[in-house]
């Protein structure tokens, strides 16, 4: 399994709680229509992957976040998504991986379009198989929705937070 050595971060992922969120992934062209995803109560998961992040760390990630108790209950308490149950809206979000130099944005940190598209399409696959394991009924209320990996993405998101986390791994 892939372990942070010397502090090396391989993935950065900011988690926000959501009432409601619509993702435009695809916009509108001259015959066609905008496309939009949307989930309603759950979790928003913000995924950026850095140089020498490998698929072997998405199993410890995926538990990790699917498991913290970041949402809250009709009851006021914190559960997990998995709990709720909620659905996830994953959105692959390479500015995550920005460090300032100057007044400018640099990303040299970032992993390649090819393999960040690869682990991002398997954290994806591997969300919507947890979330399915963990619904009864195999997932009716819950759903995994995500984003399109490197493409300028419009999101529109309901909070009753701001309940927003960032995690490293």
């Amino acid at each position: 399994m892939t372990e942070k050595k010397d502090g090396a971060v391989f993935a950065r992922t900011v988690l926000q709680q959501c009432l409601h969120a619509t993702l435009q992934v695809k916009p509108a062209e001259d015959q066609s229509q905008a496309q939009f995803v949307q989930i309603d109560r759950g979790m928003v998961i913000y995924i950026c992957f850095f140089k020498g992040a490998t698929d072997d760390i998405l199993p410890k990630m995926v538990s990790t976040l699917l498991n913290l108790r970041l949402c809250e209950s009709d009851s006021g308490r914190m559960v997990s998504v998995l709990e709720l149950p909620g659905s996830l809206l994953i959105v692959p979000q390479a500015t995550l991986g920005g460090k300032a130099k100057g007044r400018a944005m640099q990303y040299h940190n970032n992993i390649d379009k090819e393999q960040g598209l690869c682990l991002y399409s398997a954290f994806v696959s591997l969300c919507e198989k947890e979330l399915t394991a963990a619904s009864p009924g195999g997932g009716a209320e819950a759903a995994v929705k995500h984003g399109t990996y490197g493409n300028r993405q419009v999101l529109k998101l309901d909070t009753n937070g701001p309940y927003t986390h960032l995690m490293e791994f």
